[in-house]
């Protein structure tokens, strides 16, 4: 197995074999569930003031309907109304995005795929850093939304102006769509950023959940379950497009219909996504590829264990980038670059290694 193969071929496997792989599937599912539970709890209960898992967990279920809260409204707030919805969005975030970049390496056979490889993180950096510039905070999510909806138009456009939408033809439409967009973010930053401003969208393009509400929690919830849930069921057709167009054709795949809808789907996903929490790397890159050495290349086990462990990561470096610093905070996209590319480069050489 090689890191440089984002789909490998899916070889028909003895039904023992299959069996195996089902059953370790089914144990790293329960694992990461459990993981992503304590996680949540935990993170909660992390920062300067000290609240324990039991006084967090009885908290939740008192805004549940189940039981009462045995802590002061104070500290009552800081768990449901400061660290909850903080820690659901980086759940929430880090799910969708290695969703994403599982997707995008098998549909692009590109093992370097992201979830930003369209265009889709500087169109969506020009729309926030516009409207902060402006004034208009209160319109950032709309305004990066919008961004990254417009920067996707933008590649397909270029990719279908030179001929057949292809591929390959996107990739490079969306790299060229991205130095656009990088630039004039950055010339808006220098002809009209002042003061404070500066601080605020350096943050945003760094990535950051800091003032995450229930609103914006809401609202990457909600893509994920709306968006992200249904491409879990298409493992199958990923699993086609391992051997080629011509292949998963003769498998009864749409190619090209299956192949827009994906990234389509993806795109739409990530833009909800990055409305939320700013330009995040490394996690839609990293995590498919961490995961693909646990749990085998089959896209069926390989989509949700993804989601799963992108979660689990997120909330931690989330957590990480709010307490290590304490009073000061980082911006989470420092964290998973910090975390994600070491773990990267030992993913290339273990491969190096095995091949």
């Amino acid at each position: 197995m090689t890191l440089l193969a984002p789909a490998e071929t899916v070889h028909t496997a003895p039904a023992p074999a299959r069996a195996a792989r089902r059953l370790r599937g089914t144990a790293w599912t329960a694992v990461l569930l459990i993981a992503l539970g304590g996680s949540i709890v935990i993170s909660v209960t992390l920062g300067p003031a000290e609240i324990s898992p039991a006084e967090a967990w009885t908290s939740i279920l008192s805004h549940l309907g189940i039981g009462d809260s045995a802590l002061s409204p104070l500290r009552d707030g800081i768990v449901w109304e400061l660290r909850m919805p903080r820690a659901l969005a980086a759940g929430a975030v880090g799910a969708g995005l290695a969703l994403c970049g599982a997707i995008m390496q098998a549909v692009l056979r590109n093992p370097l795929a992201d979830p930003y490889l369209l265009g889709l993180s500087s169109g969506a950096s020009f729309g926030a850093v516009m409207v902060i510039v402006l004034g208009f905070v209160i319109a950032l999510p709309i305004a990066a939304f919008g961004g990254a909806l417009v920067a996707l138009a933008a590649t397909l456009l270029l990719a279908g102006a030179v001929g057949r939408i292809t591929a390959s033809r996107t990739i490079l439409a969306g790299i060229a769509v991205s130095a656009v967009l990088g630039a004039l973010t950055s010339l808006v930053i220098f002809w009209s950023a002042t003061g404070d401003s500066y601080r605020e969208i350096l943050g945003w393009l760094l990535g950051s959940l800091a003032g995450v509400t229930w609103p914006a929690a809401s609202l990457a919830l909600a893509a994920v379950l709306v968006v992200g849930v249904p491409l879990l069921f298409s493992g199958g057709a990923l699993d086609a497009f391992a051997f080629g167009d011509r292949a998963a054709a003769s498998l009864g795949v749409s190619v090209s219909r299956t192949r827009w809808v994906l990234l389509g789907a993806t795109a739409l996903l990530t833009g909800c996504l990055v409305a939320v929490s700013g330009s995040i790397g490394f996690v839609g890159l990293v995590v498919p590829h961490a995961v693909r050495l646990l749990a085998g290349s089959g896209h069926r086990m390989l989509l949700p264990l993804s989601a799963l462990t992108g979660a689990v990561f997120l909330i931690w470096a989330d957590t990480i980038a709010r307490t290590l610093f304490d009073p000061r905070e980082l911006p989470v996209g420092i964290v998973t670059a910090l975390v994600g590319a070491p773990l990267f480069c030992f993913l290339l050489l273990r491969a190096r290694r095995i091949s």
